[in-house]
């Protein structure tokens, strides 16, 4: 009975799924796997590239916001075919960009189709199934980040690392995946009409606590996601190929967050949100000993990857437990404030690498991960 609903909507799982990994594995975190071969063609430095990064995170701050709003005035079908066609044209302006603008725009437009892509999910997950296999459903969807991440590392060393080329099939494959999600969908799942609004949202019990948390995870993770292929090869002198192995890595491990929901229902989501957290300061902290051994190379970005999608489940699952009549905004407010943590780290983290090196970047956004695993929600969410 347990599956059996899992079973009966495996199409719209498969479809949301494929949307997730487009949206986040392609359109925006394939963007640190790539960016030393763009920094070579653009002539682009570390600190523009920071702010390029940045500029995908506010675009996906903006597109959750903005689904808020559109889920009075539009289909579910509609706010999720807008996710794919924003990634799609994103990328499509990434593959003939030829400056730091024109990539930048490209960039955030892709990084936009993330604020659109996981609140009408969450809130057709709550149509589909029932209390009990939510969280299941929720965490098989988030893994579809880590499946674009293999995605787009296995293509980048087919490729031999055509950052063009590659963000072209990544845009071929957008298009087909937002066509399915159109058809996946269909359109009696209409617009919310709950009057439930953000701002008296937050003010629930042990929303702060939630949403600072989500702000130092997402700050202290683009260390990895945005830096960390250029960090492979400008400080640990990987290849092209060595580093695109190294995100398959990162990916395979981030696909063991489908187990998220199994996991909470075993230990108890508090101390699964803690450990996730540790661990991806841990994975953070020990690619700076890649130095030593390649083998830490991967181990650190393979723990960081598993952590990270965990991580986030876990702040998935309990914002959608803190706010039940608007699954829209349980999951959206958590991905929001990790979004504008992101936001901040991206160019934050340039800095410190530039004025500091990549040891002392690497070590204080580590601490701030820790920091983050030690704040209590004041609220029962165990299950």
């Amino acid at each position: 009975m347990q599956g059996g609903i899992l079973r009966n909507n495996t199409n719209f799982l498969a479809a949301a799924f494929a949307l997730t990994a487009v949206s986040y594995g392609l359109a925006r975190f394939a963007f640190g796997l790539l960016l030393p071969q763009i920094r070579t063609e653009l002539s682009l430095d570390i600190s523009t590239t920071g702010w390029i990064g940045s500029g995908a995170f506010v675009a996906y701050c903006v597109g959750i916001l903005a689904t808020f709003n559109l889920s009075r005035l539009c289909s579910l079908r509609g706010i999720a075919f807008a996710a794919g066609l924003s990634a799609t044209i994103g990328m499509v302006i990434i593959v003939f960009s030829t400056s730091g603008l024109t990539l930048g725009i490209g960039i955030a437009l892709a990084g936009l189709s993330t604020g659109l892509t996981s609140p009408p999910l969450a809130t057709a997950i709550s149509l589909y199934f029932d209390d009990e296999n939510r969280p299941r459903a929720n965490s098989i969807i988030n893994a579809g980040t880590a499946a674009g991440i293999v995605f787009s590392g296995a293509a980048s060393l087919i490729a031999f690392g055509d950052w063009r080329e590659i963000y072209m099939v990544f845009s071929l494959v957008s298009c087909g995946v937002t066509i399915w999600i159109f058809c996946s969908l269909p359109s009696a799942l209409e617009r919310s009409t709950i009057e439930t609004g953000l701002f008296s949202t937050l003010r629930r019990p042990a929303i702060f606590q939630l949403c600072l948390g989500s702000f130092l995870v997402g700050l202290s993770s683009t260390g990895i996601w945005t830096f960390g292929g250029s960090i492979l090869r400008d400080e640990f002198d990987f290849t092209e190929s060595n580093v695109a192995w190294i995100w398959v890595a990162l990916g395979l491990a981030g696909i063991s967050g489908s187990m998220t929901g199994i996991l909470v229902q075993r230990f108890g989501i508090l101390r699964v949100h803690r450990i996730s957290i540790i661990a991806m300061a841990i994975g953070t902290f020990a690619l700076s000993f890649t130095s030593v051994s390649a083998v830490f190379g991967f181990v650190s970005v393979a723990i960081f990857g598993a952590a990270y999608i965990i991580s986030s489940g876990t702040f998935l699952i309990q914002g959608i437990k803190l706010i039940p009549d608007r699954p829209d905004l349980g999951l959206g407010i958590p991905f929001l404030v990790l979004a504008l943590g992101q936001s901040t780290g991206s160019p934050l983290f340039g800095a410190l690498i530039e004025a500091r090196g990549m040891l002392f970047a690497l070590a204080v956004f580590s601490l701030v991960a820790l920091i983050s695993s030690f704040i209590h929600l004041r609220y029962s969410l165990e299950t």
